[in-house]
């Protein structure tokens, strides 16, 4: 389950974790413009962990979830220049 809210500065998405037997803290998704940020509650230590990715991180993630093993760099399109 998870819900979507779209605040100021962000847009907020909690993953819930509702299956049967021993559950998992929520997990929090923070889309901003300049970046990501994935959040999740650490009861041994009592603190909310904390991953920020940039914009090019979130593409290259987006782009890995489809591929093989390997290693691989994502191509941006070059910008056409005037005629």
């Amino acid at each position: 389950m998870f819900s979507i809210e779209h605040e100021f500065d962000a847009t907020v998405i909690t993953l819930v974790d509702d299956r049967s037997g021993a559950l998992t803290e929520d997990i929090t998704v923070c889309a901003f413009d300049d970046c990501v940020t994935v959040e999740q509650y650490d009861p041994r230590r009592e603190d909310t962990i904390r991953i920020t990715f940039t914009m090019e991180q979130i593409r290259d993630l987006a782009a890995a979830l489809d591929l093989p093993e390997g290693v691989y760099r994502v191509r941006t399109a070059k910008a056409a220049s005037p005629d």
